[in-house]
C-alpha cells in the first residue's frame, strides 16, 4: 500500500461529511425561505439565493479539489463531470440544482471514504497487533527492546498479558495463548516446551521463555498484514474494465451532452437555456458514479469481514473463484484431521488401575518429542495425572521405550518390544486387541509392566490412538451440501482402512486413498471436467493438487509459509466450520456486486432515456430529480456493499447458520 501524503484536516472524510451536511442544511434553508418567508418576493428570492450560493461554494470546495486533482493528472473523470455540471447549472440561473448536485456528490464521496475507512479497520487492527516491545536476554541481563531489533536465536521472556513480539518457540514453561485476534478462535491454546508461538498473540496465563525463530519482518503476522494490504489493492476483472473505461466514458458523456445541446438548439429550435438545461441533466444522470463504486466497496467490505473471521482473501479474483466452486477436495492428514495422534481410549487388558497406567506411560515419554509421546503426555495432563518417576529410561529405535518402576521393568511400544513383560495368559488377548485396533484404522501402543505381586506376574494394556478430526469437521459435509457443494471428496496417501474410518465418520461423498501426489492432481483434473473445484489442504504436502484446483485454500495456516504464499485463500483457524462460511461470504459478495451493477446501470439508462425522450415531447425532467436519482443511487450502492460487514461469524465447531 503506497504511503499517502498527509492532507489538510478540512479535507478528511469526517470533516467533509459534516461540511456536506452543513451545505445540505443551507440548501434546505434556501428552499424553505423561498417558499415560506414573508416579505417582498425580490428580497426573499435574493436571500434564498445567498443561502444556495453558500451551499454551492461548500460543495465546490470538495468537488473542485477532486476535479483539479484529476485535471492535474490529465484525466477527465466523474469528478470533473460533476463540477462542470454544477457550475453550468448555476450559470443558467439554477444555483439550487448545482448546490444540490454538489451537496449529494460531496456527501456520497464522504460516505464512500468512510466506508473504505471502515473496511480498512481490520488492517489497522492488524497493525495494532504488532507488538511494541520485547524482553530479551542480552549479555546475561533481561533488557527491553524493539521487536525489530530481535535476531533469530535470541531468548525472550513473555509475561502474562504480553503480546508475543515475533514468531518463536517455547523453551521454558507452559501457558495459554490467546490467538483470537488473528485466527478468530474463541478459546486460548495451551502451549508448552517445543510449541510454536506467533507474533501478536497474547500470553494469558503464566510467564514463559522462548527462542526467536523469525525476525519481526518475516513473522507470520507481518505476512498476514502484507496479504490483506495487497488484497485490498487488487482489482477484480470487472472493476479493471470499469476503471479502464472511466475516462473514455466520461468524455463520451460530455460529448453526448454537447451534442444534445447543439442538436436541441440548432436543429430542433429549442431555446439555448432549455437546450443547455437538458444537456446538463443528461450529463449528470449518465455519469457512472454508482457504477464505478459498485465493485470495490463490496470487495473491500468482504475482504475486511473475512479478515475479522480469520479468512484471508488474496483479492477480488479469489473471492470470485471461491463463489463459483461446486465441488471440494480435501486432504486428510493436517486438513480434515489434526495431523498428529491423540489418545482415543485405553484398553486395560490386564491392568487394574488406569491412572497408574497413564502415569507410567507418561513417565516413559517424559523427555520425548515423538508425536505418540506428545499424545500420551497430553492425555496425562487432561486427566490431571502426574508422570511417574522412572529410572533407567531408554529408547530402542523402531520399537519403543523402556524403563524401571523401582526394580520392576516397564515397556511401551509395539507388541514385539513389550511381549516379554506381558503375562503369557494375556499375550493372545493383547494381540487380538491390536489387530482389532488396526482394522479400524487406529494406532495401538502396548504398555507392559513386570510386577511380581500381580496375577501372572505383570500387567498389560493397549493405548488406542487416532488422528483426530479437526474442530468443525463433523458438520462439514452437511454444511457444504446445504450450500450446493457436492461431491465432497477426500484425497489421501494414507492406507485405505484409516481413510475409510475418517470418511465414514465425516460422511464424505467420496474417498480416494493410497494416492501419490500425481494421483491427486489427476483426480482433481478429472473432477474439473464437470465441476468448478476447490482444493483445501494444509499448504505443505498438497502443493500439486492446490495448483491444479480452480481455487486453492490453505487451512490452519497461521504459521505455514507455503500456504500463506501459495494458496489463493488462507483459513487461519484450525476450525473447518469457517470453510463453508467463507464460501457463503464469497457468494453473497458476488450477489451484492451483481445487484450493485444492475442497479447502477438501470438508474443511468432509465434516467438518460427519460431525459432525452421526455425533452423531445416537451417534458423537462427536473434537474433536481436527476441529481437525486444519480447521487442517491451511489449512496444506496455503498450502503448495500456495507451489509457484508454485518454478516454473522461462524460458530466455532459447528456449521454456520
Amino acid at each position: 500500500m503506497q504511503e499517502q501524503e498527509p492532507q489538510h484536516p478540512i479535507f478528511n472524510a469526517r470533516t467533509q461529511l459534516f461540511a456536506s451536511i452543513a451545505a445540505g442544511v443551507l440548501l434546505l434553508v434556501a428552499v424553505l425561505y423561498s417558499h415560506f418567508a414573508p416579505g417582498e418576493p425580490e428580497q426573499v428570492a435574493l436571500i434564498s439565493r445567498v443561502f444556495a450560493w453558500i451551499s454551492l461554494s461548500i460543495g465546490l470546495l470538495y468537488g473542485g479539489k477532486a476535479a483539479s486533482e484529476a485535471v492535474v493528472e490529465r484525466k477527465f473523470d466523474i469528478d470533473v463531470l460533476m463540477v462542470v455540471g454544477a457550475v453550468l447549472a448555476a450559470g443558467i440561473n439554477h444555483p439550487e440544482e448545482g448546490a444540490l448536485l454538489l451537496f449529494l456528490f460531496s456527501l456520497s464521496g464522504a460516505l464512500e471514504d468512510l466506508a473504505m475507512m471502515r473496511t480498512e479497520r481490520e488492517v489497522r487492527a492488524l497493525h495494532k497487533l504488532m507488538p511494541s516491545e520485547a524482553i530479551a536476554l542480552r549479555s546475561g541481563a533481561w533488557i527491553t527492546m524493539k521487536p525489530a531489533d530481535l535476531v533469530v536465536g535470541d531468548r525472550i521472556k513473555i509475561r502474562p498479558g504480553d503480546r508475543v513480539p515475533t514468531d518463536c518457540r517455547v523453551v521454558l514453561g507452559s501457558t495459554d495463548i490467546d490467538q483470537a485476534a488473528i485466527t478468530g478462535e474463541s478459546r486460548p491454546r495451551f502451549v508448552e516446551v517445543g510449541a510454536d508461538l506467533y507474533a501478536g498473540t497474547i500470553n494469558v496465563d503464566d510467564p514463559i521463555e522462548a527462542v526467536v525463530s523469525k525476525v519481526a519482518s518475516d513473522s507470520s503476522l507481518q505476512k498476514i498484514l502484507n496479504l490483506v494490504i495487497s488484497a485490498r489493492e487488487e482489482r477484480e476483472p470487472v472493476q479493471r474494465v470499469i476503471d479502464k473505461l472511466d475516462q473514455p466514458y466520461s468524455l463520451s458523456v460530455l460529448a453526448g451532452s454537447l451534442s444534445v445541446l447543439f442538436i436541441w438548439w440548432l436543429a430542433l429550435g429549442r431555446t439555448f437555456n432549455d437546450s443547455l438545461y437538458t444537456a446538463i441533466t443528461l450529463l449528470i444522470v449518465a455519469s457512472p458514479c454508482a457504477l464505478i463504486i459498485a465493485t470495490p466497496t463490496a470487495t473491500l467490505a468482504a475482504i475486511a469481514r473475512g479478515a475479522r473471521a480469520g479468512v484471508l482473501f488474496k483479492g477480488g479474483q479469489s473471492l470470485q473463484r471461491l463463489a463459483s466452486i461446486t465441488a471440494v477436495c480435501f486432504d486428510k492428514t493436517g486438513t480434515l484431521t489434526i495431523g498428529r495422534p491423540r489418545v482415543y481410549k485405553v484398553h486395560p487388558v490386564a491392568w487394574s488401575e488406569e491412572s497408574r497406567l497413564i502415569a507410567m506411560a507418561a513417565g516413559l515419554e517424559q523427555d520425548s518429542s515423538h508425536p505418540i509421546a506428545q499424545a500420551i503426555k497430553e492425555e496425562a495432563a487432561a486427566r490431571h495425572v502426574a508422570p511417574a518417576t522412572l529410572n533407567s529410561v531408554g529408547h530402542t529405535a523402531g520399537r519403543g521405550m523402556s524403563g524401571k518402576m523401582g526394580d520392576c521393568p516397564v515397556r511401551l511400544g509395539n507388541f514385539l518390544h513389550t511381549v516379554e513383560l506381558i503375562p503369557e495368559c494375556f499375550r493372545n488377548n493383547v494381540n487380538d486387541v491390536l489387530e482389532s485396533v488396526q482394522q479400524r484404522g487406529h494406532i495401538g501402543v502396548v504398555v507392559s509392566h513386570a510386577c511380581p505381586e500381580k496375577p501372572g506376574g505383570g500387567e498389560a494394556a493397549v493405548i488406542v490412538m487416532e488422528d483426530a478430526v479437526r474442530p468443525g469437521a463433523t458438520q462439514l459435509v452437511s454444511a457444504l451440501h446445504a450450500i450446493g457443494i457436492a461431491p465432497v471428496t477426500m484425497l489421501t496417501g494414507d492406507n485405505a482402512l484409516t481413510a475409510r474410518r475418517v470418511a465414514d465418520e465425516l460422511k464424505l461423498d467420496r474417498v480416494e486413498s493410497e494416492l501419490l501426489p500425481e494421483d491427486k492432481v489427476r483426480i482433481v483434473k478429472e473432477l474439473k471436467l464437470t465441476h468448478k473445484v476447490g482444493v483445501i489442504g494444509d499448504g505443505v504436502n498438497d502443493a500439486p493438487a492446490l495448483a491444479a484446483a480452480g481455487v486453492a485454500i490453505g487451512i490452519g495456516s497461521i504459521g505455514t509459509e507455503a500456504a500463506l504464499e501459495n494458496a489463493d485463500i488462507v483459513l487461519l483457524s484450525d476450525d473447518l466450520s469457517v470453510a463453508p462460511w467463507a464460501i457463503r461470504l464469497a457468494r453473497r459478495t458476488r450477489r451484492i456486486i451483481l445487484a450493485n451493477l444492475i442497479f447502477a446501470l438501470t438508474i443511468m439508462s432509465a434516467m438518460s432515456v427519460v431525459t432525452i425522450v421526455g425533452s423531445l415531447y416537451d417534458y423537462k425532467l427536473p434537474l433536481s430529480l436527476g441529481v437525486l436519482a444519480h447521487e442517491g443511487g451511489t449512496v444506496l450502492v455503498v450502503a448495500n456493499s456495507l451489509r457484508l460487514l454485518l454478516m454473522r461469524s461462524p460458530t466455532p465447531g459447528t456449521s454456520p447458520a
